[in-house]
């Protein structure tokens, strides 16, 4: 008898949470949300597969995912593997043009093949980018000491709307082609902020290692404005690593992004947490 009252109670506690998701799903409807996924936040197989279902689940109810990714530890790891030798600039990787085949090779092969596989094997219909396809993300060349590395100057993503009408999942790996067609790697949050400026998204989220933006006593500010986005970057409460996560943020805003969310990656649903629940997860940050 204990053991069915605590099963009767998980499944009230499972009604109840499906109910107060109702006026979220309905928020939700037909909305674009971006989400970039860090290559520290892809963790294990059995992470990236929760993560799946996440994003096939958002599909479902109506939502229209982009994930676009990164892969930091998996170009390192072939680097080493290949032994081809790096040279930084200002403590910045320099990618030259041996290092950009490398790049290439892992974010729009290996990485970007294995979240699309993991999307479909849970029932979505995922389709694997990189900004070189279809005119999608076109760069210039941001520093020439950093060689072959380049910032948006121009998205289109009529593909990308073309993919929501036959309602499937882009996952894109922040590769872009210059003027020229050159090859250039790019920072995953910016291109992520780029592509959810060019779509107007709903929400931008920067899933990360980092449960969001901590103030002075260390505790998570779960909701903020530009304007105080500013201000703790003036005072250096917010330092760091977090600092190029909220100006990509602010840039996307200034783009016509509704909301940016900074949130742990780690934390099993955390997605699911920030769109369709009252507690939400990691730090939302919005215009004035």
């Amino acid at each position: 008898m204990k053991k069915q009252t605590a099963m009767t109670r998980d499944y009230i506690a499972t009604a109840r949470t499906l109910n107060e998701a109702l006026p979220y799903l309905r928020r939700y409807d037909e909305a674009i949300v971006v989400i970039k996924l860090g290559g520290h936040a892809m963790g294990s197989d059995e992470g990236m597969a929760s993560f799946a279902r996440d994003v096939v689940l958002m599909r479902t109810v109506g939502v229209n995912p982009v994930i676009v990714h990164g892969g930091g530890p998996m170009i390192n790891a072939l680097l080493d593997r290949l032994g081809v030798q790096s040279t930084f600039v200002r403590g910045k990787r320099v990618t030259d043009a041996e290092t950009v085949e490398v790049v290439e090779m892992v974010l729009a092969g290996q990485v970007n093949k294995r979240i699309v596989a993991a999307i479909n094997a849970q029932g979505g219909k995922a389709v694997g980018l990189s900004g070189k396809d279809a005119g999608l993300m076109t760069c210039t060349q941001t520093d020439p000491e950093l060689g072959f590395v380049g910032t948006p100057s121009h998205v289109d993503p009529s593909l990308l709307q073309q993919l929501f009408q036959a309602e499937m999942i882009p996952v894109i790996a922040p590769i872009g082609a210059g003027e020229n067609g050159e090859t250039f790697n790019i920072n995953g949050d910016t291109a992520a902020g780029a592509i959810a400026g060019a779509l107007k998204a709903d929400r931008l989220m920067l899933l990360t290692d980092v449960a969001g933006v901590k103030d002075a006593s260390g505790e998570v500010v779960t909701q903020m404005t530009s304007a105080q986005v500013r201000e703790m970057t003036a005072d250096g409460t917010i330092a760091g690593g977090m600092i190029p996560k909220t100006e990509t943020a602010m840039d996307a805003l200034d783009q016509g992004v509704r909301a940016v969310v900074i949130l742990d990656g780690r934390v099993p649903n955390a997605a699911l947490l920030e769109l369709f629940t009252d507690h939400g997860a990691g730090s939302l940050i919005r215009a004035e």
